[in-house]
């Protein structure tokens, strides 16, 4: 470079600078802009000589980072200073984390070793890997959130700037910013940024759609501005005669949201009526704010019809993520649906600024939920058991979720996805909780495991040492967190009865002198028609497998002649999954509603299900029950139009279901006999105790036991050890 093109670039540098000083959204004292200055100068020598892959000064990036932080997220000059200095200890050996710590302090210092430790982690494209990547940069949110909201900002940049790039890797840096990086910006409430981010990664990902859509955009932007002169001159009079101070903007959606309708509704882009919404934004003190929002929305709806099933008040509740705002859709101008969004200025602050403006309006006093949602996302981080991809999965599943708010028994309030159930709010509060729920009671009344919690709900959970989670639990539990855990402990507790299993199956064969070995296994997996060695022993622990079963195996294995004819003709098979170190399902039977009853039905035609496919039944006029895959395509107008005939249906696994039966005892009555009873239920695996009821006359005793067993074999050992107490005399199955 020669020495004028050297100059010119200083001068652009220091007008960058300047600006960003300018474009602060906090107010700067001398102190903030003295150290703003300090980490300006040390990013400038650090960075000296590096330049970017378009060709300019690599110093332009952290500025540009800086603005973004500083003007549109918002934040105050420790981030900014942070934002200066975020590649310096990664780019320049001279530079340490300690040498950061003595000219900035300890909080700049650990933010920039946040954001070290991001971009050092491996780039690799394997999913696993990179999903890898994603968990570790989450748990820096345990270290300090402004490091996540800085390389948001970071990633932010390198997104407007990635035309200089090879097209793989423009591909590669917008997927991952799809995937993780705009679900975490909507989380954190930096709307204007997830929504610049999700356009910029559609722009790479999909290139002729994002330019399709965007010149379409821009030429319906003329119509667009039309629309909303009229709107506004419908709707002015009113406002102007109840002395508002306000103005009506129109907000186009963006092209990510426009392809995704597209996709979901299966239209063209020409049937799509929202392609914008009227937001109307207010001047107000704190204290009238609620009551002129409802102002505005009177006036609205006396000059349009509202959409009833449309309206959402964030002001009364605001979500999680700090938004608050009243949305209404209205049959406006030329017979469309349009949106409306009625917010004060400080609410639109908070939307556009994301916590910036939450904390500037905060006052120090509520608890803030960003807090909280952390403390949270902590809770989930913990679990370490699942792998990567499952876990960024279920990250992703809590960033987007509808919330409900529910209380504990002592009044803290705690939000939950909506559709969640006691045993979700039981895992929220500790898995040592969860696993030992026995019972709940929602607003004091006890209700069972499946009830659906409604915002609002007092919910106090009952436990017992004695619970343990059974595979009911989990159609009952929706949160990932809840469902991982359970999971986790029925297969502990499927590969406990599996070693239990492997001992009895040992010993039953030496009866029928057979040894068991890996050939022996592998013959009677193919023989009782299983998938893994592991479903062979399992059934064998659990009964469903008994000694006839074993008999008949014994009798066709020694039958020498007719083996030797037909291996001759066929080879032996061998399971393919029999060294497969899980327990599997077979899905043979279908069952219908909460009873699991078995009743005659047809598979429809339309989605044609299999066993192990997500169903319900839907009781039709002629046809008797047709069952239905749940994401069939007519499912949601057969669920919405005809709700009293859906039925609710599942695949089970014949050998692993349970079954309700009553027992009867009589004897002669003593002190403690009601514990010895319930100790000899609780030590025997697998069954279930319901109910149970004694009376006692003269010194004789009749009680009724209703229990759930997988099998009969079950059945006949309880039955043989409830007769071993001393004092019963007669014990009966009703």
């Amino acid at each position: 470079m020669t020495e004028v093109e050297i100059e010119k670039e200083n001068a652009e540098i220091a007008k960058a600078y300047k600006e960003l000083l300018k474009v602060s959204y906090q107010t700067l004292t001398k102190e903030d802009k003295k150290l703003i200055r300090q980490a300006f100068e040390v990013a400038v020598d650090a960075h000296n000589g590096q330049r970017r892959k378009s060709g300019e000064a690599y110093i332009f990036h952290p500025i540009a980072v800086a603005k973004i932080v500083a003007s549109e997220i918002g934040l105050d000059a420790t981030c900014i200073a942070a934002a200066l200095l975020h590649d310096v200890v990664e780019d320049n050996p001279d530079y340490t984390k300690d040498d950061i710590e003595r000219l900035f302090g300890e909080t700049v210092a650990r933010i920039v070793d946040g954001l070290t430790k991001i971009s050092s982690l491996s780039k690799d494209a394997d999913v696993s890997t990179q999903a890898e990547n994603f968990r570790k940069m989450l748990l820096t949110l345990n270290d300090d959130v402004r490091v996540i909201i800085i390389k948001i900002a970071d990633r932010l940049h390198n997104m407007q700037t990635m035309d200089s790039m090879r097209r793989d890797k423009q591909e590669k840096i917008a997927s991952e910013t799809l995937y993780i990086y705009a679900p975490l910006a909507h989380r954190i409430g930096l709307y204007n940024i997830k929504t610049e981010l999700e356009d910029l990664g559609l722009k790479y990902t999909e290139p002729e759609v994002y330019n399709d859509l965007a010149e379409k955009m821009q030429e319906s932007k003329e119509e667009q501005d039309q629309y909303i002169k009229t709107f506004s001159k419908a709707v002015k009079e009113s406002l102007d005669k109840e002395g508002l101070n306000y103005e009506i903007k129109g907000r186009p959606k963006s092209i990510y949201s426009i392809r995704k309708k597209i996709l979901k509704q299966g239209v063209d882009f020409e049937e799509i009526y929202d392609k914008f919404a009227v937001r109307i934004i207010y001047k107000s003190d704190f204290k009238n704010e609620k009551f002129i929002a409802w102002k505005i929305y009177s006036i609205v709806t006396d000059n349009f019809i509202p959409n009833p099933t449309r309206l959402r008040d964030w002001i009364s509740s605001p979500k999680s993520t700090g938004y608050e705002a009243l949305h209404i859709t209205v049959m406006g101008p030329k017979n469309r649906w349009v949106e409306v969004q009625i917010r004060s200025e400080r609410m639109n602050e908070i939307a556009e600024k994301g916590y910036a403006a939450h904390y500037k309006y905060k006052q120090g006093n509520a608890e803030d939920a960003l807090d909280t949602w952390i403390d949270k996302l902590q809770e989930a981080l913990e679990s370490n058991e699942t792998n990567a991809v499952d876990f960024v999965e279920q990250f992703k599943l809590n960033l987007y979720s509808k919330e409900i708010f529910v209380f504990s028994p002592k009044g803290d309030l705690k939000s939950l996805p909506k559709g969640a159930t006691p045993l979700d709010f039981a895992f929220s509060v500790h898995t040592e909780v969860g696993m030992k729920t026995r019972g709940a009671k929602v607003n004091g009344k006890l209700v069972p495991l499946s009830h659906e919690l409604q915002s609002g709900d007092q919910v106090e959970i009952l436990t017992s040492d004695n619970v343990k989670p059974n595979r009911n639990w989990l159609d009952y539990a929706t949160t990932a967190r809840a469902r991982s855990k359970i999971k986790s402990s029925l297969k502990a507790e499927k590969k406990e009865v599996a070693e239990d299993g492997k001992e009895i199956l040992r010993r039953k064969l030496k009866q029928l002198k057979i040894t068991l070995d890996e050939k022996t296994v592998n013959e009677m997996v193919n023989h009782f028609k299983l998938k893994t060695s592991l479903d062979l022993f399992y059934r064998i622990g659990i009964g469903t497998i008994d000694n006839k079963m074993l008999k008949e195996y014994a009798s066709s294995r020694s039958n020498m002649f007719m083996s030797y004819i037909k291996n001759k003709i066929r080879k032996p098979s061998v399971a393919p999954d029999i060294n497969k170190d899980e327990i599997t399902s077979k899905y043979d039977q279908l069952v219908f509603g909460k009873e699991e009853q078995k009743l005659d039905y047809k598979l429809s035609e339309c989605c044609n299900p299999i066993p192990g496919d997500p169903v319900f039944g839907f009781l039709t006029i002629n046809d008797g029950i047709k069952v239905h895959k749940k994401n069939c395509p007519n499912a949601l107008s057969l669920q919405s139009n005809y709700a009293y005939r859906i039925m609710l249906a599942k695949w089970i696994d014949s050998t692993q279901q349970e079954f309700a039966t009553q027992i009867k005892l009589s004897g002669i009555d003593n002190l403690g006999l009601v514990n010895n009873i319930t100790e000899v239920i609780s030590s025997n695996m697998h069954v279930n105790m319901k109910s149970i009821s004694f009376e006692s006359d003269d010194g004789v005793f009749t009680g009724k036991i209703n229990v759930v067993v997988t099998n009969n074999n079950m059945l006949k050992k309880l039955i043989d050890n409830l007769k071993k107490i001393n004092g019963i005399d007669k014990v009966t199955r009703v």
